[in-house]
């Protein structure tokens, strides 16, 4: 498997890349990129070896794939009994152009994961996300959205979209302030910046039915993620909002009445450490892919209210576990 790109004066500018606006990669370096991402995950897949996919992975979907591929080579060491090959087709690249580092790009593809056996229609929408003229592009976000979902993003008449910044005033809340609300929303219920539905106010109601178990309770702490890798990306859709993702950490501690034993499954035992005498304290990290309208009257979004984020999908995974 090949794990380097060839690298074009459009992907790379090295005397004046910093101050240029270049495109983040031609498209043929996005398929490149792709095509390397579809091979590294299958050996990874295949062999339960979170090594063969670090590569081509980070930010939140990376934590998730190596927390993953760790658990299950510790049950599974032989490998992947069940390993299918996944398969991306019919790429549409929306490729964003920018001065300095990170760029990056959303790719959306068809894959031979759908739901339901088949009978309902997804598609992978990945972030691909690079540092430095030195780096391998990497995933860095994965949601999975049937195509009516997908927004349509706003490209130039060149066929690149210019990144919407993380602080801006156009839209309704700012992609800076997502992981914060987020957060709060879950443990607080404010601020109300999210409509409701399964990842919001559904996410919250399960949460507290899962809280009163006889026996048993459990606490939930939620922190925004938003350094180096893990800090939010806003694309431009054609409404002048943003298809924004972003990422928080999930924290779920399960205390057990005297007596009462807690079960621990064999993916969560794969990844723990200490020992469970009263307590399993469980990390998930949870990226989120969201639209955020554009700001009403053009004014500052945050002040004014604006209208709601919606959370189309969200990706959590275990990464760690540890026994009190």
């Amino acid at each position: 498997m090949a794990l380097t790109l060839a690298l074009t004066a459009t992907g790379c500018v090295t005397v004046h890349g910093e101050l240029a606006v270049v495109p983040a990669a031609t498209e043929a370096e996005a398929a490149l990129a792709l095509k390397e991402f579809t091979a590294a995950y299958n050996a990874a897949d295949k062999a339960y070896d979170p090594a063969l996919a670090a590569p081509r992975v980070t930010g939140a979907l990376g934590s998730v794939n190596q927390a993953g591929l760790k658990s299950r080579s510790v049950n599974y060491p032989d490998g992947n009994p069940r390993h299918t090959p996944l398969e991306l087709t019919d790429p549409r690249f929306t490729i964003t152009k920018k001065a300095g580092w990170p760029r990056y790009f959303v790719a959306d593809v068809d894959s031979n994961r759908d739901r339901d056996g088949g009978r309902q229609d997804n598609r992978w929408v990945i972030v691909f996300l690079r540092n430095g003229p030195d780096q391998l592009w990497r995933a860095a976000y994965l949601t999975i959205l049937a195509p009516a979902q997908i927004p349509a993003l706003r490209t130039g008449q060149d066929g690149f979209a210019t990144p919407v910044p993380v602080d801006s005033a156009t839209l309704a809340h700012r992609p800076r302030a997502l992981s914060d609300a987020y957060a709060s929303y879950l443990q607080t219920g404010s601020p109300r910046t999210f409509k409701d539905g399964p990842h919001t106010s559904g996410w919250r109601a399960s949460r507290a039915e899962e809280s009163r178990r006889p026996g048993r309770s459990k606490q939930y702490l939620d922190e925004p993620a938003t350094r180096g890798d893990f800090a939010p990306l806003a694309f431009p859709t054609e409404d002048g909002g943003a298809l924004v993702f972003f990422t928080v950490r999930n924290f779920e501690r399960e205390t057990a009445a005297k007596g009462v034993p807690i079960k621990i499954a064999p993916d969560v035992r794969a990844l723990l450490s200490g020992r469970v005498k009263s307590s399993l304290t469980k990390e998930r990290v949870s990226s989120q892919a969201v639209i955020v309208p554009p700001a009403k009257d053009g004014g500052e979004a945050d002040a004014k209210g604006g209208g709601k984020v919606d959370v189309l999908a969200r990706l959590t995974g275990l990464t760690s576990a540890k026994g009190a």
